[in-house]
């Protein structure tokens, strides 16, 4: 009797998780028969006012007030709006991501996308070695493997797959099509970017994720737990480490950036300091976001306070 409910829990899961993908992927296909400054435009709208309805709403405007406890409840509102809008931006972006990045420095005058620090880029492609681009969830972040695939760039990027499976799936298939190699974030996940410096290759990276049993720093001036992988991956290969980031511009534009190379901390030993790499992360990753607030996922979990609001 156990095992027949247990299944049946199961079959209504799996049911429920099929019904949303479906759901998800009918808006998707809905916003297709727009054009996409109106598609990108009207999800922005959309998830203004479905986001603020949500119980992440209060996680998102609780890490604003931690954040910047010097700005007023208007201007955290304003800011959480956005970030919803930002991330229905980033759903509607996926549909038109083959349109959207037409960068090409042969034309006078700027397209949808610019890119910053193109020298840095062609020489990781014309000087292969070892080496690390991070990032965070800032703007359209998905652009910047699209961009590195268009520069002949071979970047392994890892990723976390969505919980959803028929979600995963789709977005799997969709990303590895236009973004180069994939690596989904799993206990062996680390062992595969490894393989990939070990042969002289590229690896992305997100920093700016959770992490329960990370290396502890701040974030914004409060305690988090940061993914020690990147420290250690150059702990182990003595890679070069770039940040890179993605800008959203006035028109539904872009800027691309890759940034000259970390000098990562060592300790009196010559070794490096993974604490202090950790840090070194979270503090690059917070002037981006001081600068673009708004254009920041700030309903993660960041600073593992979700379960205070309960």
């Amino acid at each position: 009797m156990k095992l027949i409910i247990t299944r049946i829990v199961l079959a209504l899961r799996n049911f429920q998780q099929w019904l949303v993908a479906q759901a998800m992927f009918g808006f998707l296909n809905l916003l297709k028969l727009f054009p996409a400054d109106g598609a990108i435009r009207f999800a922005d709208k959309v998830m203004r006012r479905l986001g603020r309805r949500t119980r992440r709403h209060k996680l998102m405007l609780t890490n604003l007030r931690n954040a910047f406890p010097e700005k007023s409840e208007a201007e955290i509102e304003e800011i959480a709006l956005a970030s919803w809008g930002n991330m229905g931006r980033l759903a509607a972006e996926y549909v038109f991501l083959d349109q959207l990045f037409d960068y090409d420095p042969e034309k006078s005058e700027p397209g949808r996308v610019e890119v910053s620090g193109i020298p840095i880029f062609l020489d990781l492609r014309d000087n292969p070695r070892p080496f690390i681009v991070f990032t965070g969830h800032t703007a359209n972040f998905e652009l910047l493997p699209v961009a590195g695939a268009a520069f002949g760039l071979t970047v392994t990027v890892l990723f976390r797959p969505p919980n959803n499976p028929y979600v995963a799936k789709k977005v799997f298939d969709f990303r590895s099509a236009r973004m180069g190699k994939l690596v989904p974030s799993h206990a062996g996940s680390s062992f595969a970017l490894a393989r990939q410096l070990e042969a002289g290759q590229g690896v992305g990276v997100l920093v700016d994720q959770k992490f329960g049993k990370g290396l502890k720093g701040t974030f914004f001036g409060r305690e988090v737990k940061t993914n020690p992988l990147l420290p250690k991956l150059v702990r182990q290969f003595d890679c070069e480490v770039y940040p890179a980031r993605c800008i959203r511009l006035p028109g539904n534009r872009y800027r691309l950036e890759i940034e000259p190379r970390l000098d990562m901390p060592r300790d009196q030993k010559g070794n490096l300091d993974l604490p202090a790499a950790a840090q070194l992360l979270n503090d690059k990753v917070e002037s981006w976001v001081r600068e673009y607030p708004e254009q920041w996922l700030w309903y993660h979990d960041r600073w593992q306070i979700k379960k205070t609001l309960a």
